[in-house]
């Protein structure tokens, strides 16, 4: 057994058990206690467990935290997931952007695109692009912390749209748990923009790899595409592999 198939064998238990102590790692898989500790600390500092005191345990569900706060959260990560973004969108795509401070970094490299329509719930990425594209504002309840429309109304306009490409941020992503997000209504109104678009586009730095969110957004093997700064750690480039996401 390889050490990335021992630590992916070691994520597993740790996640279908709850915790997982050295010791008894070590003599299931007839290895020492200090390369038991050397693949925590490696599967830690991957984002994929929480290393605790003589062994480990599932890493928390994620919650964000305020607008600003995520606003600053990787700013130029962002900026290079836009700029790859702008680089490959045609002129005259059709792309729902859902809201985020992701997405609103795309809406900005979009901008020197010509021909585009955008359907979105976010008032700053209406704006942004208001000059440059024809922009269709999903309706609903206004959330004002986060400068976006939410619920029912914004769920059953998506399903008056089809469009070429999903371009979606999400709170975290996991090898088995899939893009999610910390928010039940954005949840929502990603899962409905994916149903009505031909591709599926995740804008996502770095941090967000190997976390989990409250709501599931999707399966990988939903995503035709993650935009990120840098390539996953393992075991999630694997997992994404296997599920023939493309990265960029």
């Amino acid at each position: 057994m390889t050490p990335q198939e021992r630590q992916a064998r070691i994520r597993e238990m740790v996640t279908s058990e709850g915790q997982a102590r050295v010791e008894t790692l070590a003599q299931v898989f007839g290895v020492s206690a200090e390369t038991i500790r050397r693949d925590l600390a490696r599967l830690a500092r991957d984002g994929l467990l929480r290393k605790v005191h003589g062994g480990a345990r599932p890493m928390r569900l994620f919650a964000e935290g305020s607008r600003a706060e995520r606003a600053a959260e990787g700013a130029e990560a962002k900026g290079r997931i836009a700029r790859r973004l702008a680089a490959l969108v045609e002129p005259g795509e059709t792309l729902f952007m859902d809201a985020g401070t992701t997405t609103l970094a795309c809406a900005e490299a979009l901008g020197g695109t010509d021909g585009l329509t955008v359907v979105t719930n976010s008032l700053d990425i209406a704006q942004r692009l208001g000059r440059s594209a024809a922009v269709f504002l999903l309706g609903g309840r206004f959330n004002p912390d986060d400068s976006e429309t939410v619920g029912p109304l914004v769920i059953e306009q998506i399903g008056r749209f089809q469009a070429d490409r999903a371009v979606l941020t999400v709170a975290g992503l996991d090898a088995e748990a899939g893009a999610t997000d910390a928010s039940f209504d954005e949840a929502q109104i990603a899962r409905a923009m994916i149903a009505h678009a031909a591709s599926v586009t995740v804008v996502a730095h770095a941090a967000k790899l190997g976390r989990r969110a409250a709501f599931r957004v999707c399966p990988a093997g939903e995503i035709d595409l993650l935009i990120c700064d840098r390539a996953p750690p393992e075991p999630i480039g694997a997992s994404l592999a296997g599920a023939r996401v493309e990265l960029a």
